[in-house]
C-alpha cells in the first residue's frame, strides 16, 4: 500500500512537470508591476515560475525559452549564434532566404515550415507539454510581383505559461476575420515594421491596434527611421518602452496594464 501511494506521488508530481498552463489566447493583464526587463543575463539562465524569455536575435528571429527549458526559434535562417545550442523547435517563413534555411540542423527535433506544398498551405498543433505551438496561413506576394501565393506564410502562436505569444512572420496582407478568429487574444506579439517588404506600416499599425496586445515588439526593421515612424503612431494608445537590452521575461503577473511597445536590440547568442 505505501508503494502504491508512493508511486501515484512520484506520478502526479511527473506529469506537473510536463503540464502546460493552459491560456486559451485570453489574458487579463492585473495590478502588478510591469514588464520585468533581463540585465546582462546568460540566454541559458533559470526562469521563475510560469515566465517565458523573448530573445530578439536578429531580423525577425527570436528565441523563445521557458521555466522548463524548452527553446524554440522563430524564422529561423541556420544560425543563431556562437553558441552549442540546439533548439527543440524552429519556425520558418520562405517570403526571403532571411527568414528560413533549406538545410536545418538534422539535429533539431521539431522543424516547422510555414508553408505547405500545395494552395491548401499547411497545418501545424505541435503540443510539447510545456508549450503548444500552432500557426494561421496567410498569403505572401510573388517575388517582383508575381502571383500571389495563398496560404505562404504562417503567424506562429506559441501557447506557454498561461500566455498567448503571436509572431506575424512575413504578413503582406492584414487578416481576414477568419484568421483574426483563429488568432485568437496574443499578449504578447512580433511585428513587422520595415513599411515595405512586408505590409505598409499603417496597415500592420491598424492591424495591431485591433489585437491590442499587452505586448507588442518591433521585428524587421531595416533602420531606425521606419521603426521610430512606427513607434510615433503607436504613441497614441501604447506605452513606448526602450530598455536597451536584447531579451524580456514576459508572465501573466508582470504585463503591463496599458498596451505598450517594447523596443528590443537585436543580438546573436553568445557564451
Amino acid at each position: 500500500m505505501v508503494r502504491f501511494i508512493l508511486f501515484l506521488l512520484f506520478s502526479a508530481t511527473a506529469l506537473s512537470a510536463q503540464e502546460r498552463r493552459p491560456s486559451h489566447c485570453i489574458a487579463v493583464a492585473d495590478a502588478a508591476p510591469g514588464i520585468q526587463y533581463l540585465h546582462k543575463a546568460a540566454f541559458h539562465t533559470p526562469l521563475p515560475e510560469y515566465s517565458l524569455r523573448i530573445r530578439y536575435l536578429q531580423h525577425s528571429m527570436f528565441l523563445l525559452t521557458t521555466e522548463g527549458g524548452l527553446t524554440a526559434v522563430t524564422d529561423y535562417t541556420g544560425y543563431i549564434g556562437n553558441v552549442d545550442l540546439i533548439p527543440d523547435v524552429v519556425t520558418m517563413n520562405h517570403a526571403h532566404s532571411s527568414h528560413w534555411t533549406a538545410f536545418p540542423d538534422p539535429a533539431i527535433p521539431h522543424v516547422l515550415r510555414g508553408w505547405g506544398e500545395t494552395e491548401a498551405g499547411i497545418d501545424h498543433y505541435l503540443d510539447l507539454g510545456e508549450m503548444l505551438i500552432r500557426n494561421v496561413s496567410t498569403d505572401i506576394r510573388g517575388a517582383f510581383g508575381g502571383a500571389v501565393e495563398e496560404n505562404g506564410n504562417s503567424i506562429f502562436v506559441f501557447e506557454v505559461a498561461g500566455l498567448c505569444v503571436g509572431h506575424l512572420g512575413h504578413l503582406h496582407h492584414e487578416p481576414n476575420e477568419e484568421q483574426y478568429a483563429a488568432l485568437g487574444r496574443l499578449d504578447v506579439v512580433m511585428a513587422a515594421v520595415d513599411g515595405g517588404l512586408t505590409v505598409d506600416l499603417p496597415t500592420m499599425i491598424r492591424i495591431l491596434k485591433r489585437l491590442k496586445s499587452s505586448v507588442v515588439i518591433p521585428m524587421h526593421w531595416f533602420g531606425r527611421d521606419s521603426l521610430e515612424f512606427f513607434l510615433v503612431r503607436m504613441s497614441d494608445e501604447f506605452d513606448i518602452r526602450r530598455p536597451g537590452e536584447s531579451s524580456i521575461e514576459v508572465s501573466l503577473r508582470s504585463l503591463p496594464s496599458r498596451p505598450t511597445v517594447v523596443v528590443l536590440e537585436p543580438a546573436y547568442l553568445a557564451e
